[in-house]
């Protein structure tokens, strides 16, 4: 058989100095493939403040035309008008869903990150603007936060604290884990299950004027059963004897003081910040510079970060750093209300101003709802 190169060669072995630069060669393409792949799956993880498509403008339209019909008066703290041209619409499902991817890339990033119970707590109120104020927050790099509202102190209680624990996002050293469930302010065991939890969680109220709040409350449900009986039917107990039924959630809930009587059996005064839902809307920043000095933090969400939507009536948000169109609450966030009798109206104010009162001394603070 004759000699042939070829077929010697084929037959080399690689010396070890070779196979160690092909193990590092191989190693090195490993590493970048895969560096490759998280910066693209990173990208894709980055809030986008303009997504939005044409089918779903066409249907917040006909949804608005449909709630047009109930009235003129508009919930300003939930608007779900038609949209402002200069920014799309901030839809809460995309929200958290954005949420969550970020918090998966943060925790690739940084493996030293746990979860931990919330050092602070949005209680209330319902309809008094807890959704503008927790996205608001969630802008802020030292707060972490759930969006989904998790009910552990007044649903789910027998779940135990680690199945809370389980539900928070991931945050580091320094960050601050916070939640928000509206039905806490008047669910009468929970200021006791949160002190036990911790006597030294930070309390976060939103309160509204509890006339405006109540006919925003009702006109939710009516959004979804449009077949119950008026507000007025609802909010009289006895109308002939101008007796208001109390036990209404939507009257009862703005009953601030009754409320805050519970929770000041367990907790300090300075433990709680009342945030007014009002001023969300006409000074965004101003709001947020409180409630980012009672958290202990920088005053980083300033009036950079805020974008005011004349059709709308509130404020949306835009990241400064991105330089995007604003978002805004979904259309879900907010409903035309429907006409009431001004009767009925002042006879509902005038049952409210006892309650302020006290409220205004237990807070040190007088929102001026009725002089409005």
């Amino acid at each position: 058989m004759e000699y042939s190169p070829f077929l010697h060669c084929l037959h080399v072995v690689p010396s070890s100095h070779v196979r160690n630069k092909l193990f590092v060669f191989c190693i090195m393409l490993s590493l970048w493939v895969y560096m490759i792949y998280c910066c693209v799956g990173y990208c894709s993880t980055v809030p986008n403040l303009t997504y939005g498509s044409a089918r779903r403008r066409e249907s917040a339209a006909a949804a608005d035309n449909r709630d047009s019909s109930l009235g003129a008066s508009r919930d300003l703290l939930n608007n779900e008008n038609e949209l402002d041209g200069r920014g799309d619409e901030w839809d809460e499902v995309r929200g958290e869903a954005r949420a969550l991817d970020d918090t998966a890339v943060s925790d690739f990033l940084n493996e030293t990150e746990s979860k931990k119970l919330p050092q602070a707590i949005i209680i209330g109120v319902k309809k008094g603007g807890t959704r503008a104020l927790l996205e608001f927050l969630r802008l802020h790099p030292d707060i972490r936060a759930v969006g989904a509202e998790p009910h552990f102190f007044d649903r789910n209680y027998d779940k135990g604290l680690e199945w809370y624990r389980e539900l928070m996002p991931k945050s580091s050293e320094g960050q601050l884990t916070m939640e928000k469930t509206p039905s806490y302010f008047v669910t009468r065991e929970v200021p006791s299950r949160i002190y036990a939890m911790s006597k030294d969680t930070k309390l976060i109220v939103v309160v509204r004027n509890p006339v405006t709040r109540a006919i925003s409350d009702y006109t939710q449900t009516l959004s979804k059963k449009p077949e119950i009986p008026s507000f007025e039917s609802h909010m009289f107990k006895n109308k002939s004897a101008g007796l208001i039924d109390t036990t209404w959630s939507a009257v009862k809930i703005g009953m601030y003081a009754r409320h805050l009587e519970r929770w000041l059996q367990f907790f300090l005064i300075e433990q709680l910040l009342f945030v007014s839902g009002e001023r969300l809307i006409t000074d965004p920043a101003g709001e947020m510079a409180r409630v980012q000095d009672f958290l202990g933090l920088r005053r980083v969400v300033t009036e950079k970060y805020f974008h005011f939507n004349p059709a709308k009536g509130f404020p949306c948000l835009k990241r400064p750093e991105l330089n995007t169109k604003p978002h805004c609450l979904g259309k879900t966030k907010g409903r035309t209300h429907p006409n009431i009798d001004p009767e009925v109206v002042q006879t509902l104010r005038d049952f409210y101003k006892p309650f302020n009162r006290k409220f205004y001394e237990m807070t040190g603070h007088d929102f001026g709802w009725d002089s409005e």
